[in-house]
């Protein structure tokens, strides 16, 4: 089942736009530069229908709760919070921040910046995640260099991504079964 939207045609009174029109362009263009990260994260951690479904949902809910949304001070991170509380439910496992901001850089390939817009966060604090993803798992190189000298180690407790092959730290699925 998939869900389209339909937009409306802006609403002309007097050469200006009204109010009402704006609201739900605002809607619209939130709905057209998050739902391909939404869906790509989603179709990351659930089968293809499931995750077009919890996608579907997940706009739906922000449609009927827009005008609380955008009067949160990150509309994106209220949004990006219900999403993957959706995600967890129905894969049946939660995730901490740094295994999604991990699956969303190494593995869907987004920048740091396309992540803090997406997810609502500082774009220090996404660099900070991802920072503290490298020391837990030991990558400590930057560009294919290393710091410090200290050269990438690799521990049978870390689990690789699988499209980039890059660790994302140790597993925090809770039940969660071993490939």
């Amino acid at each position: 089942m998939t869900i389209t939207i339909k937009r409306k045609p802006m609403e002309r009174w007097s050469g200006a736009c009204t109010e009402a029109a704006v609201f739900t362009n605002a809607f619209y263009a939130f709905y057209d530069l998050d739902r391909p990260a939404y869906y790509a994260f989603a179709a990351a951690r659930l089968p293809s229908e499931e995750a077009r479904i919890a996608v579907s949902h997940l706009f739906s809910l922000v449609a009927e709760n827009w005008a609380t949304v955008v009067t949160e001070r990150r509309p994106s991170a209220w949004a990006w919070e219900q999403h993957t509380q959706v995600i967890a439910r129905r894969s049946g496992h939660t995730t901490t921040a740094t295994d999604d901001v991990c699956l969303l850089h190494y593995q869907l390939r987004l920048t740091i910046g396309q992540i803090a817009v997406t997810t609502g966060a500082e774009t220090a604090t996404v660099t900070a995640l991802l920072a503290a993803s490298d020391r837990e798992t030991g990558n400590r190189t930057v560009s294919g260099h290393t710091w410090a000298g200290i050269e990438p180690t690799t521990s049978p407790e870390l689990e690789p991504s699988p499209a980039s092959g890059r660790p994302c730290g140790r597993s925090r699925h809770r039940g969660a079964a071993t490939p």
